[in-house]
Parts: C-alpha cells; structure tokens; sequence
C-alpha cells in the first residue's frame, strides 16, 4: 500500500505538481518584477497584496508535501545522509550567487552591501534555500524521532504544526513581539542574521503540506466532496477582502483573516491543479512549459535577480493609477516569462559542465 501510495505521487510529482511549482516559481519572479524593476510598493498595489496572501505559503506547501517518504526508514544514517545531502544542494549554490550577486549588482561597495544583507532577514533575496534548510532538518530530526514511538499516531505532527502555528501569530503582533511586522522598537538581530524569523512566518505551510501528504487518502477524499470547495471558496472572498479592503478586524485580531486567507487560498490553487492535471500533463504545451520551470526552481531562483531589469517608469504609472490589477498583474507577469527565459538558457549553458551543474545547481 505504501509503495503504491508512493508510486501515484511520484508519478503526480512529474506532473500537475511540478507544473504548480513552475506556476508558483513565475509568481516569484512577478513579484520582484513589480517591486524591484518597476519600483513599486505593496499599498499601491492590489495584485501584490493579493498575490502575497499564498505565493510563498504555497511553495513551502509543496516542499512540505514532498517531503514526506510513506516508505522512508528513519534511522540514524538515514538522518545523517539526508541531512548532508540538503546542505550541499541548499547552502553551497546559494553562498556562491549570493556573493557574485553582491559583487555585481549593488552599487555600493562589497563589504558593506554584505554586511547590510546579512543583517537583513531577507539576505538581499536569498533566504529561501536557507530558511527551506532550516524546515527539512527540523523536519527530518521530527521524523527520526516519531519513528522511534511504539504506537504510530496523527498527534506528533499535529502538535508540531500547532507549536508552528504559535510561533507564525508571534510575527504579526508588533505590540508584543520586537520580531513582528511592523514593530516599530529595536529589531531582533539573533533572528534576522539566522533568518529564523522567516522560519517562524513559514513553518505551518511546510508542515500543512506533509500533513497533506501523510492522508491523502483522505485528503482527497474532502477535496472531491461537493461542498469542502464552495465553502472554502466562500471564506476565502471574505478572509481576503478583509485583509486588503475591509480591515474590519482590529489588533490581535487582524491576523485571523490573514492567517486563514493564506492556507484557504493556497488550498484553492493546489486543488485547481489536483483537478485540471490533464491540462498541466506533459500532453500540453502549458503543461510542459510549466513543468519544466518546475523542475528548474532552484535555477531560476538563484540567477533571476542578476536579470530583473530597471523599469521605474512602469512603477510611476502604477503610483498614478493605482489598484489597477489586471493591467499589474499583465506588466509584471509579461516581463517575468522574458527573465525566466533568460534564466532558462544561463542554466543551460552552465549546466554543460558537470563541474557547475553540480555545485552551482546541487545535481
């Protein structure tokens, strides 16, 4: 049963959901097409304020989902190998773009624009591989450990995802948390240089994922149920419009609609994809486009910003004509396709050395 479990989702992996991935990895790059080619800010925005809700809850969504092995023997050279495995292909390309990266593009001198970026959470746009790091070792030490309990039990990872939960409400309650957004005392520096605090923002999407994965069984048995959609939907409209229109919630309790936009709408988007993946299979030039992004996230995501372009007049329209979204969202996807591209064939091309392909690209 658990290899045939297995087996379905590999072959889904090569399909629908390396397509999602792609999907997800465009709505990256148009993200930092709008704020750092065409200089724009969230509040103009309605396509960024929107896109936010889900783009980066949905990738760490499907880390988590992949993730998890049903067949997977946990034991202590499991753990070791694994781990060792991750940090090769998270740590070592990432530290190598991230110092060309600020070799070449800043304007200010190296010392400096390293040290800003260091002490920034966001290490000047490389944090994901880091803070992906930080989840599958977390991760792995969690599973090494549950499969040393005599009886198997839903509660160790419940209990994990809820501990999660705890610490993500902690980053949106700036009166209390000096780490929360919008704090406005002195930042917690332990957090932003380990980037920890990012960690912390994205832990539950990762673990809601694997919890996905561990019944999916049953999973998908709710998905194909006739009302669990339209009753998502429904509070997504209302948990959405909250967070960008309404703001009817005040204080502590801002972070409710929010919190719920951001797991009904990456729902909404994986089950979109789960129930059109014929469309996303290889049988489909959508399908393989996106496919194939999919399965070059990790390249895209290490090169594109040495691509963004400086657009900064499309930026002053969008501060004249603001809330504009189908015009926004256009802009700003259009000129993503051209940077992916772009990153598309320098990845092919340093991927003829086996010597690149493995320590620039981790395979």
């Amino acid at each position: 049963m658990l290899e045939n479990l297995n087996s379905s989702i590999k072959k889904s992996r090569m399909g629908w959901l390396d397509a999602l991935r792609g999907f997800t990895m465009l709505l990256v790059v148009t993200n930092h097409i709008a704020l750092k080619s065409f200089g724009m800010q969230i509040r103009w925005s309605a396509a960024l304020q929107f896109f936010l809700l889900f783009r980066m809850p949905l990738f760490f969504f499907i880390s988590g989902f992949l993730a998890y092995k049903a067949s997977r023997v946990w034991n202590g050279q499991t753990l070791r190998e694994l781990s060792w495995k991750k940090f090769k292909v998270q740590i070592i390309p990432t530290v190598v773009f991230f110092l060309l990266y600020l070799a070449m593009i800043p304007t200010e001198p190296f010392a400096k624009s390293f040290s800003d970026a260091m002490a920034s959470s966001m290490k000047a746009g490389y944090w994901f591989t880091l803070v992906l790091l930080y989840m599958l070792l977390t991760y792995y030490v969690f599973s090494y450990a549950e499969s040393k309990l005599r009886i198997k039990s839903w509660i160790p990872i419940t209990l994990l995802f809820v501990i999660s939960l705890g610490f993500f409400e902690t980053c949106y309650l700036p009166r209390y948390f000096s780490w929360a957004l919008g704090h406005k005392g002195p930042q917690n520096e332990f957090l932003n240089y380990t980037s920890l605090v990012e960690m912390m923002r994205y832990f539950p999407f990762f673990l809601f994922g694997n919890i996905v994965h561990r019944y999916w069984g049953k999973a998908q048995q709710l998905m194909d149920s006739n009302w669990f959609f339209p009753i998502i939907t429904i509070l997504a409209v209302v948990c959405t419009l909250d967070v960008i229109v309404w703001h009817n919630l005040r204080h502590e309790w801002t972070s409710l609609p929010h919190t719920l936009a951001m797991f009904l709408l990456l729902s909404m988007v994986f089950m979109f994809f789960r129930h059109n993946q014929e469309f996303f299979s290889d049988k489909t030039v959508v399908g393989r486009s996106l496919q194939f992004i999919g399965r070059r996230t990790l390249d895209i995501y290490l090169l594109h910003y040495f691509f963004l372009p400086k657009m900064t007049a499309v930026g002053v329209y969008f501060q004249t004509n603001r809330h504009n979204f189908i015009l926004d969202s256009t802009a700003s996807f259009a000129v993503a396709l051209i940077v992916v591209g772009f990153c598309i064939i320098t990845s092919q091309l340093l991927r003829v050395s086996p010597f690149f392909k493995k320590y620039l690209f981790g395979r």
